[in-house]
């Protein structure tokens, strides 16, 4: 399943097809979420054209990057640890450079670069195109650090080479930063201000993915549905907007619109929407094209309102609700997926009854559920104090994880004994003998291979399943092919 931590691919290195004129080799590794992955894409597109070919071999390196998170603890611990792995090859290979991308970048420069000394370059999530100087400056034996945060940079104009991919499915980012200011959150401190792409640009990414054999993409941005072009700027400053700019301003259900016309037979998907941004026009849109999958990931983070309002969350569970009923209204088989998160600072035996009281009532087809960690430079950190003892963390997010379970189980009941179309994206991880690939609702399905195969879209009889896979038999070909 599409996931926004996704822990199977954490520490991925890319590569792609060489260039025999490139003379140096890059090693790269991401970290986090979507987001960080479709990044390393842009940056192995910047560095492709000043000489670098991929390699996934560390030991012939010339430059490792690694493109960092700092949404989890887990995720920075690990980078470290790579990064002494990176210095002691280092050792044997001097010329070797070590960079960090990315938002643990931002947050930690001086003492990632200063005071412990263990890499030469420090790039944030908006200088991947001054990429170039900062690797003369490194060669050249300085150390180079570029982390100042954009009001417009939003690489519409970088066409990114697809890394590690299946050929099938694609991200294709279309904001970046956020101005949702979640009190546990850092993207807004390491990302910035929210800005949105040339709907142009996106129309024109998307039309080549569709050339070049790419059967879906997924919509990416911190808060895809915040999405707002009226010519370039920052969303906060759309007040100021002229009259020309406002009645010709794309909104994300435009944008959601313009991608399903012009590109009817794939798949399009997106993620991460805020229920405080989410409008009925977007639902209505999905509503109105097939190829627009039915499956919406909707944060809510607990089910308490006074919680939601120490979050800083936009909304409360009641206008959180109501939002779901409508979405289930005008799209009764839409599938949803969920963040939560436990044990914030003050919550109580009655906020987690709330939390679970959520759960039962959405019955989420599933979800992505974190104990509460405290990351430095959010406001929960300076103003908070971390009081929900550790043990009651866990108990707390086993007890959640219980109930999702279940509800997973049932969700994906719900579909046996259907016909459903499923896109091919390669073979079963379990089985060499079955295709997986998902359908609408973002469920994977696996099924006997026959001859069919990647990129195809087949209809497939649900006969059996497990909490999370849907075990089937292929009929025929799919309509979207």
């Amino acid at each position: 399943m599409e996931k926004i931590i996704d822990e199977s691919v954490q520490g991925n290195s890319l590569s792609l097809k060489k260039d025999e004129k490139n003379t140096r080799n890059l090693y790269i590794e991401s970290y986090g979420c979507s987001m960080n992955f479709s990044d390393s894409e842009i940056v192995a597109s910047i560095l492709a054209n000043e000489g670098f070919n991929t390699t996934q071999e560390l030991e012939n390196a010339d430059l490792v990057l690694v493109n960092t998170c700092s949404i989890r603890e887990k995720a920075e611990t690990t980078v470290r640890k790579r990064l002494e792995k990176f210095n002691a090859i280092k050792k044997n290979r001097p010329h070797m450079k070590v960079g960090v991308l990315g938002c643990m970048a931002e947050r930690l420069k001086s003492k990632l670069l200063e005071e412990e000394k263990i890499v030469d370059m420090v790039v944030g999530p908006d200088a991947y195109k001054d990429l170039p100087n900062l690797i003369q400056e490194i060669d050249e034996g300085r150390d180079a650090v570029n982390v100042v945060l954009s009001k417009d940079e939003t690489y519409g104009d970088i066409s990114p080479v697809r890394l590690n991919t299946n050929g099938v499915s694609a991200f294709v980012s279309i904001t970046r930063g956020c101005d949702n200011m979640c009190t546990f959150c850092v993207v807004p401190f390491t990302r910035g201000r929210e800005r949105s792409r040339d709907p142009q640009s996106i129309i024109d990414e998307v039309n080549d993915l569709g050339a070049k054999g790419y059967k879906e993409i997924t919509l990416l941005g911190q808060n895809v549905d915040s999405y707002l072009w009226y010519g370039g700027g920052l969303k906060k400053d759309f007040d100021k907007a002229s009259e020309m700019q406002i009645a010709t301003a794309v909104d994300f259900a435009n944008l959601l619109d313009m991608v399903a016309v012009a590109q009817p037979k794939m798949r399009i998907r997106f993620s991460t929407s805020n229920p405080q941004d989410m409008s009925l026009d977007v639902i209505r849109t999905m509503a109105k094209h097939d190829n627009i999958c039915k499956h919406i990931h909707l944060p809510v983070q607990s089910g308490s309102n006074d919680i939601l309002k120490k979050m800083n969350r936009l909304h409360t569970i009641e206008e959180y609700f109501d939002l779901i009923d409508n979405i289930k209204k005008i799209i009764p088989d839409c599938a949803f997926s969920h963040d939560m998160i436990t044990g914030f600072p003050t919550e109580t035996e009655e906020d987690h009854k709330a939390t679970l009281a959520v759960l039962d009532y959405v019955k989420y087809d599933y979800g992505y559920m974190f104990a509460y960690s405290e990351r430095p430079g959010t406001l929960a950190a300076r103003k908070m104090e971390d009081d929900i003892p550790n043990d009651v963390k866990q108990r707390r997010l086993s007890e959640i994880i219980a109930l999702q379970r279940e509800h997973c189980l049932l969700r994906t009941k719900n579909h046996l004994n259907k016909v459903q179309e499923i896109l091919i994206e390669g073979t079963s991880k379990k089985d060499d003998t079955m295709w997986m690939g998902r359908n609408s609702q973002n469920v994977v399905a696996v099924f006997p291979k026959e001859n069919y195969k990647v990129g195809d879209f087949v209809n497939v009889k649900m006969n059996d399943c497990t909490s999370a896979t849907l075990i089937g038999e292929a009929v025929d070909f799919g309509k979207s092919n």
